[in-house]
Parts: structure tokens; sequence; C-alpha cells
């Protein structure tokens, strides 16, 4: 609950006073407030009401310690009456106050590790630490990335209001950029000892939620939700005993999440007769593709790799020629697949990436090239900084001997 209010009441206190920083830190004292002061004396009433009066009051005090700089501040607080909330069921102000709170945390100004910190910490209501534990970074340096970000937008100039409608789509596509690099760091962490991380999927699936309800007729916005559910539903069968990474084709089918997997293909099905596809649309249809296959066996890998077809077309990029080179090889042979990876040995994107590696290996194995494929499975193996996958390319390169 207090995740889904934290951007409701953040967004009415910047539309109040304006001051981003300040007011984001109020909220953050609210939350604590809450989280230690409702357990023990329940829920009130009003929620949202509660959050916004605390964090009102919390404003109020910060700015009467600081008159002597805060002057202008302090007097707009004094005119607002900090106990009088507005009423919880102003949906459309709500809703439209946390649209605009992602735009302003994605703002063009930042890098993508600052937008989704400072995501996380202002529309996700994370504190510092746990983001910093999600990103396997000191507290310290999270924090000083987040101040920066808050700066930065500061010094943009950035107000809390729709962009331009100029600006809107690009703004609107860095917003599901960043959820989708949040979705993606929790499905697959980049490094560290737990290939998964499910506090952050469930947060990227929760604001792409709200996103979906802000914007209902935006048709990549429905894709999106649709790709995290879709993926999402097979959480639970990607790991075996110790965390072990389980690969799809040998996962067992009957534990993914049939409620995910019905309300994702639901969602993508539609918006594909509505809306122009998009990238995150075709992601998701390949997803759902996957997701009607009971046995890997009885997966439709033609209709896979047309649909990659159309999305190399679409947005082409080194990730998706991987994914297409994998559905090449199950379609035409490995070597089709392997001819596909050629242009990205050279390819600065793909540099050093373990995945180039690891696909190149899986396509060797099936071409029956078992000492090239080991080295390849080391090679990957040496480069990724996650745990789990490196237990499993390695285990993979000892079993090609």
């Amino acid at each position: 609950m207090l995740r889904s209010l934290a951007p409701q009441v953040l967004g009415t206190l910047v539309r109040r006073h304006g001051a981003f920083d300040a007011c984001e830190d109020a909220v953050q004292e609210a939350l604590l407030a809450a989280s230690v002061q409702w357990p023990a004396d329940g829920v009130p009433e009003s929620p949202r009401g509660w959050l916004l009066t605390a964090a009102s009051r919390r404003l109020i005090d910060e700015w009467r310690s600081e008159r002597a700089r805060r002057d202008r501040e302090a007097a707009v607080a004094v005119r607002e009456p900090a106990a009088a909330p507005e009423p919880d069921d102003d949906r459309t102000a709500d809703r439209d106050d946390t649209l605009r709170l992602l735009l302003l945390c994605c703002h063009p100004a930042l890098s993508a590790p600052s937008q989704v910190a400072l995501t996380l910490r202002a529309v996700g209501g994370l504190t510092t630490a746990q983001i910093a534990r999600a990103f396997l970074v000191p507290e310290t340096t999270m924090g000083q990335r987040i101040s920066r970000a808050k700066q930065r937008v500061k010094a943009a100039g950035a107000r809390f209001e729709m962009p331009p409608p100029d600006e809107r789509a690009e703004r609107l596509r860095a917003v599901l950029h960043v959820l989708y690099l949040v979705f993606n760091e929790g499905y697959t962490a980049s490094s560290g000892p737990d290939l998964q991380r499910g506090d952050l999927t469930a947060e990227a699936i929760r604001l792409a939620r709200a996103l979906r309800a802000a914007l209902p007729d935006d048709g990549e916005v429905a894709g999106l939700l649709a790709l995290m559910l879709l993926i999402d539903a097979r959480r639970v069968a990607r790991t075996g005993p110790g965390g072990a990474l389980v690969p799809l084709a040998d996962q067992d089918r009957s534990r993914w999440n049939r409620a995910e997997i019905d309300e994702g293909t639901e969602l993508v099905t539609a918006a594909l007769t509505w809306s122009e596809p998009g990238p995150y649309q075709l992601q998701a249809a390949i997803a759902a593709v996957h997701a009607e296959a009971r046995r890997a066996e009885d997966t439709d890998w033609p209709q896979i790799l047309a649909l990659y077809r159309v999305l190399a077309h679409l947005a082409p990029n080194p990730m998706v020629t991987l994914n297409q080179a994998v559905a090449a090889g199950m379609v035409h042979g490995p070597r089709a697949g392997l001819d596909l990876l050629r242009p990205l040995e050279d390819d600065d994107r793909t540099a050093g990436h373990h995945r180039l590696p690891a696909v190149r290996a899986h396509l060797l194995e099936m071409a029956g090239d078992t000492g090239a494929a080991r080295e390849a499975y080391r090679l990957a193996a040496r480069l990724t900084t996650s745990l789990p996958e490196q237990r499993y390319l390695e285990t993979r390169a000892a079993r090609l001997r």
C-alpha cells in the first residue's frame, strides 16, 4: 500500500510547492513513520490523507528551521493548510501526478542509471538503502547518484507539468525504457549471488500498471506490461535447487503462472488489433508464442523467427540479433544462426558482453562442434558477473568433453 501511495502524495506536494527535492525527502520521512506507526496503531481511515499530512508537516518543520534560506517556501507552506488532505477519490489527479512524476524522473538531462535510481526512489517509494542493495553498490554511492540526479533536474529547469506535445513521445519512450531496465535487472540480476530479484520485477510491474492506468490508449504501454507479465510468469520455474539457473527449454511449464500468461496474452492481442505495432508489443507477442507451447518441442519457432525479423527491422539492436540468431538456428539450423552473429563480433555494444559467446556456444553445440562450444561457454562464464549464470555456463562447458 505504501509504495502505491508514495507517488500520489509526492505528486500532490510537488504540485503545491514545486520543491521536488524537499518534497521527496518529506514523503520518505512520512513513509518511514507510517511503517513504524501503522503496524502498532492500525492503518488510518484515510492512509493517503495521513501520509499527506505527515509529509506536509515535515516540510513545514524543515522550512521553518531554515527560515533564513527558505522564506519563500515557508510562506507558501504556511498558506497551505497542512492538515487538510485532498479527497482520496480524486483518482484522476492521482493518476496524472504519477505520470508527471515518471516523466520528471526520466528527464533527458539524466543518464539511464540516474533515471532508474530516481524513479525507484521517488515513484517506487524505495529507500536509498534498498535501491543500493538491488544494484549491489554502497548506499553512499547510490545516495550521491540520487542527489546528483535531483540537482540535474533542478538545474535543467524541469517543472512538474506535462512536457510540450513535441517532447512527450520521446519522454514516454524514456519512461518505458527505465521500467524495462528495472524489470530486466530484477528478472536476471546483472551481478551477485542471486539470479532474480523479485522486489524489482514486482515494482516494475506495479509501475507499468500505474502507467497503463494513466495511458490506457497507448499500445506500447500495454505491450510493455504484457511483456513483463508473460516473462514474469516463468519466474518460479527458472531456478532449481540452490538457485541454479534452469533454461527455458528445461523448465517445468506446469509451474508457470497461467493467470499472468492469460492477462499478458490478452493485453498484447488486444493492443495489436488497434495500435501500430511497436518494439514492446512485438517482444510481448514473442513471449506469448513461447507461453502457448505446453512443451519446449511444441514451440512455434517459425512464428518467433518471423516476429524477430519484424522487430529487427523496427528496432535493430544487438540483443534482438542475438535472439533472432537463436530462432534462426532452431528453424534453419545452427549455421544460419552463427551467420547472423558474425556482424556482432565487431560491434562495440557487444564487445565484452557474455551473451554473445553464450549464444555462439549454444549454436556451436547444436552444430556438433563440441570443442569450440566448450571454449565459448568458458569465455561467457568468465565475462558474466552473475554467479548463477556463471555456474550454469561452466556446467555446460564441463559436459562437452
